[in-house]
C-alpha cells in the first residue's frame, strides 16, 4: 500500500511513518468498466484515488442527459467535495474501464486533512484547476460552435490522456461516442461527423476505441 500512496503526487511529501499511518486507514478497490462508484446527490462516505484506470465524472440534468465534467486516471483523486462541506455528491463517478482505487473513510479523510496541511494545500489547488475547468466549459458553451468544442476536447484528451510518437498522438482513454458527445456537450450524430471530417483530412485515426491524433494536421 506505502508504494502505492507514494505514487500519488497528493502525499508526495509525507515520509514513510506517515503514509503507513495512511495506509493502515486505506482500502484498495477494483470496479469493473461501467461500475458506478457514487451517484449525484448520494451522501458522500469515502474519498478515492486512482491506482490505475479511468473514471468519469458527470451530471445528470431533467431531461436524463448527461454531461461529462472530468475524465480521472492515475494519480488523480475525486470525492472530496461532499466530504469538505457535508452536502450530497455533486456529480456521479463511474469506471469508463477496469479501475483499481485506493479508498479512504470520510472520518478518516478528515483526520487527515487535520495532521497534514500540505494535504490541504494540494486539495485546495486540485479544487481550484477543477473550477477553472468549469468556467472554460462555460466559456466554450457560449462561444464555441459545437465541431469546435470536438476537437478541443479531442486536443484535451490527447493532451491530458495521450501517448506520443513523432507527431501522432494515440488517446489511451476508451470513451464511445455517447461518452465523447458528453464530453463536448454535442449530440452523438455531430460527434460522428467531425470525426467523418477529420479523418478524411487525415487528422483522425479511429480503429474500434482507439483514437490515433496526427498533430502535423491541425
Amino acid at each position: 500500500m506505502i508504494d502505492l500512496l507514494q505514487s500519488i503526487s497528493l502525499f508526495s511529501s509525507l515520509h514513510n511513518s506517515q503514509l503507513q499511518s495512511i495506509a493502515d486507514k486505506c482500502a484498495t478497490r477494483t470496479f469493473k468498466a461501467g461500475t458506478v462508484l457514487f451517484r449525484e446527490n448520494e451522501i458522500g462516505t469515502a474519498f478515492y484515488l486512482v491506482v490505475s484506470g479511468a473514471i468519469k465524472i458527470y451530471t445528470t440534468n431533467n431531461h436524463g442527459e448527461d454531461k461529462i465534467m472530468s475524465i480521472l486516471t492515475s494519480g488523480d483523486s475525486f470525492g472530496e467535495l461532499a466530504l469538505l462541506d457535508g452536502k450530497p455528491r455533486s456529480a456521479t463517478a463511474q469506471a469508463i474501464e477496469d479501475t483499481k482505487v485506493i479508498s479512504l473513510a470520510a472520518k478518516q479523510f478528515q483526520q487527515l486533512l487535520k495532521e497534514h496541511f500540505d494535504i490541504n494545500l494540494s486539495i485546495l489547488k486540485q479544487l481550484s484547476a477543477r473550477l477553472r475547468e468549469t468556467n472554460q466549459q462555460v466559456q466554450d458553451l457560449t462561444y464555441m460552435d459545437a465541431r469546435q468544442r470536438v476537437v478541443k476536447n479531442l486536443v484535451k484528451l490527447a493532451n491530458d490522456h495521450g501517448s506520443r510518437n513523432g507527431t501522432i498522438v494515440q488517446i489511451q482513454i476508451k470513451l464511445n461516442y455517447n461518452e465523447l458527445s458528453q464530453l463536448a456537450g454535442v449530440t452523438k450524430s455531430l460527434v460522428f461527423q467531425v470525426l467523418h471530417e477529420l479523418q478524411s483530412k487525415r487528422i483522425l485515426t479511429v480503429s474500434g476505441d482507439q483514437f490515433l491524433l496526427d498533430l502535423k494536421q491541425l
